[in-house]
């Protein structure tokens, strides 16, 4: 089953540009536009994690973060808070509240991503999944390692990046603007021919000692990575 998170915020863009990113990366989003819509949402459906924003409508942030670790059914669910508030003492407060991690607005959706699987990992190592394998293709997330056959592959970070998404999704063709928004994020300009420079440069590092190609290029489509470990 899907892990699930619970997405407490009122700003309908932001709720529209999480749930894109969320689903992609293969959570179950659930959706409150209000304080208290989330605490019954939490009480319903239990959620895996909650990313939840300080100046909520009905209740605050900080009074849905007080009750959700009050109530024993939800004690122990990871919470992120999101806010525009970035000063020390509000940090501080969000914290001692009982988040588990805190993010200021404007974030990077990539970093927002990072710290939700950190958190995963942390509370609950159960949902998050340290180690993937495509192929001979191995992919340790808890250590930053990535191998081939057993052997140490170095990615910069970047191709880390690049080959993080593309594991995630065997077989599957992503185009050149969908890399970009996965890797680079969608509120970084950079142009579509960065993206085949650093696929090439990922596809340099994963060939190893005469193994194959592991990246398809498919002509006009994109690029997809091939759960295959067949030697050339």
């Amino acid at each position: 089953m899907k892990p699930s998170v619970l997405v407490a915020e009122d700003e309908n863009a932001l709720v529209t540009l999480l749930r894109y990113n969320l689903e992609r990366e293969g959570y179950r989003v659930l959706v409150a536009m209000d304080g208290e819509e989330a605490l019954l949402v939490a009480a319903e459906e239990q959620p895996d994690l909650v990313l939840l924003d300080w100046m909520l409508p009905q209740l605050s942030g900080i009074e849905v973060c007080r009750r959700l670790r009050s109530r024993q059914e939800t004690r122990n669910v990871p919470i992120i808070m999101l806010t525009a508030r970035g000063e020390e003492s509000d940090r501080i407060r969000g914290l001692d509240t009982g988040a588990d991690d805190y993010l200021t607005k404007p974030f990077s959706m990539m970093e927002l991503l990072a710290r939700l699987r950190a958190v995963m990992r942390r509370i609950r190592p159960s949902l998050a999944e340290d180690i993937v394998t495509v192929g001979d293709i191995e992919m340790d997330r808890a250590a930053h390692r990535v191998r081939r056959a057993g052997k140490e592959v170095h990615l910069g970070p970047t191709e880390y990046k690049l080959l993080d998404h593309l594991i995630q999704h065997p077989g599957r063709v992503f185009s050149r603007e969908q890399l970009l928004d996965a890797v680079w994020g969608s509120d970084v300009y950079v142009e579509a021919r960065t993206v085949d420079v650093h696929v090439g440069r990922l596809r340099k590092a994963l060939i190893v000692d005469g193994s194959n190609d592991p990246i398809r290029t498919v002509r006009s489509a994109g690029y997809a990575l091939e759960d295959s470990s067949v030697t050339a």
